[in-house]
């Protein structure tokens, strides 16, 4: 078992633009909405020109879990999950290769490694603490977040997790199904803060199978894309009396047992 503090959450998804209006949603006091491209303000115009707009989805989240803790982005080390990559620039990538190499774009070629989207973020924060890009599909949230817990213990360091996907275009959507974009960022830190919910980590077999949520719409999120698979974990936050959330992890749930403060 390993535990962690939850010091701040970023959020963007249809209809939700923060944290506040993500738990207005989960609580009942919040609408739909469509997804919407984010600012990624903390990213310079010129990397915001350079970007895709995933790295741009995971600059976004990473920055307001950032302000919501009130640390320093440099202060962190950092974990991005992410289940399939850049899809959408991946597939211009193999469109251009079948067609003429010569035009492969050298800035489209580095927007293609899977750790682009934590190389700009740690540009735009000055972080030069260790950073790690990780992938395990539908269940990357919950792999993402027991690695940055694990870090965050081991090496009694504050870190960042950073989940985020992005649909595909044909053909990739037909074997990588996700039906629209979101993202999530976690802020923990190796010791207690205060009015921060602690969060308890650990695998079990024999766990309850993962929650799924009572209003369809967001079910149909939870489903349709695999880092708002956190939605389980957040509505949890959001009610501040759920005590114990099972995420699918492999061949082991992760149980999450959350305590003390409230976001």
């Amino acid at each position: 078992m390993v535990e962690a503090w939850l010091e701040g959450i970023g959020v963007w998804g249809p209809g939700m633009t923060g944290w506040p209006g993500c738990r207005a949603r989960l609580t009942g006091e919040g609408g739909d909405g469509e997804y919407a491209q984010p600012p990624a303000a903390a990213l310079s115009a010129q990397e915001r020109r350079r970007s895709t707009a995933t790295a741009r989805l995971a600059a976004e989240v990473a920055a307001q879990a950032c302000a919501a803790a009130h640390r320093d982005p440099a202060d962190y080390a950092t974990v991005f999950s992410c289940s399939a990559g850049d899809l959408a620039n991946v597939d211009a990538i193999c469109r251009t290769l079948a067609r003429d190499p010569r035009l492969l774009s050298p800035t489209r070629f580095h927007n293609s490694v899977h750790n682009a989207p934590g190389g700009y973020w740690g540009i735009a924060g000055g972080c030069e603490e260790p950073s790690n890009s990780i992938a395990a599909g539908a269940d990357s949230f919950a792999v993402g977040l027991l690695e940055a817990a694990v870090q965050c213990a081991v090496e009694a360091t504050p870190v960042l997790l950073v989940a985020y996907d992005l649909p595909g275009p044909a053909p990739w959507d037909a074997v990588c199904r996700i039906e629209t974009g979101f993202g999530v960022a976690l802020a923990l830190s190796p010791a207690a803060v205060t009015g921060a919910p602690r969060l308890t980590l650990r695998h079990d077999a024999a766990a309850a199978a993962e929650v799924t949520l009572e209003d369809a719409a967001l079910e149909q999120l939870r489903r349709g894309n695999p880092a708002a698979r956190s939605l389980a974990l957040l509505a949890a936050l959001a009610a501040g009396n759920v005590r114990e959330v099972a995420l699918a992890a492999g061949d082991n749930n992760l149980v999450i047992g959350i305590s003390d403060g409230r976001l």
